[in-house]
């Protein structure tokens, strides 16, 4: 996994570089790996606290001792809880939040998302949302984020974690069938297996094509602007309809501050 991980060029010798680490197998494997590449001095470490569950001061206190043998600095944020509203967003919000405050602009963010959490976001998203993105997935690198797990799947990272003799602690909220994003993983994906034990390889491997695609749709949407930031109407309605509309959503994503990573 190491030769895989440094060829993809997203984590580089001496390249400073933020890891988000919840103590969980893709993170503690994210992390050992940035260290062999990038080297510790390069490496910082970020554990969000949410405070949420009774064992959050084990995985804190793995992440404390995992950073200490691996000879990376961490930073540890315990962020106020919400009242109400959406438990899973807020948290993402802050642990993203934090990260970039961290990070600075000389350290890209590295996150831990593997193959298997792809999976998982495509058929959500597709679930969820009319969105021709929806079915893209997630980037290697996007908005100042990399993923250099993608190309690995959670029995990939367990495994790297075993071999190395990494302790990890397993979430037990994760398998929680009240959030939308765990029932995906414990009804949807394995109905899919079912069909064709190829369910998930396809899955990827249409994201992957499709994205090949996108980057053609963009660059169409980009000559349309030609590097403006308005396009008249008179000019929208010169265009295919497909066009247009996508035109107008990277209009409405610019206003937006651009779409989340």
């Amino acid at each position: 996994m190491l030769d895989a991980v440094a060829a993809q060029g997203l984590l580089g010798a001496e390249r400073p570089v933020l890891v988000m680490v919840s103590g969980g197998r893709d993170s503690v494997c994210l992390l050992d790996l940035a260290v062999r590449i990038a080297g510790a001095p390069q490496v910082l470490a970020l554990h969000v606290n949410y405070g949420l569950r009774e064992a959050a001061a084990q995985d804190e206190a793995l992440c404390r001792s995992l950073c200490d043998a691996l000879g990376v600095r961490l930073e540890v944020r315990r962020p106020a809880q919400p009242r109400a509203g959406n438990l899973h967003a807020w948290a993402r919000a802050e642990r993203y939040r934090a990260a970039r405050e961290l990070a600075g602009p000389d350290r890209e963010v590295a996150a831990g998302h593997t193959a298997t959490d792809q999976v998982e976001t495509i058929l959500y998203r597709l679930a969820s949302s009319p969105s021709r993105r929806a079915l893209l997935g997630m980037a290697p690198r996007e908005h100042g984020v990399i993923r250099p797990l993608l190309g690995f799947t959670r029995e990939d990272t367990a495994a790297y974690c075993r071999q190395r003799g990494l302790a990890w602690r397993e979430d037990e909220s994760n398998d929680a069938l009240t959030y939308a994003r765990a029932r995906v993983r414990h009804t949807v994906v394995p109905a899919l297996r079912e069909v064709h034990p190829g369910a998930e390889r396809n899955v990827l491997a249409l994201a992957e094509r499709l994205r090949d695609e996108g980057a053609v749709l963009d660059a169409m949407v980009a000559d349309v602007l030609a590097g403006g930031h308005d396009v008249s109407l008179a000019r929208l309605a010169e265009l295919a309809p497909a066009l247009s509309a996508l035109v107008v959503q990277r209009l409405a994503d610019a206003a937006a501050g651009g779409p989340a990573p």
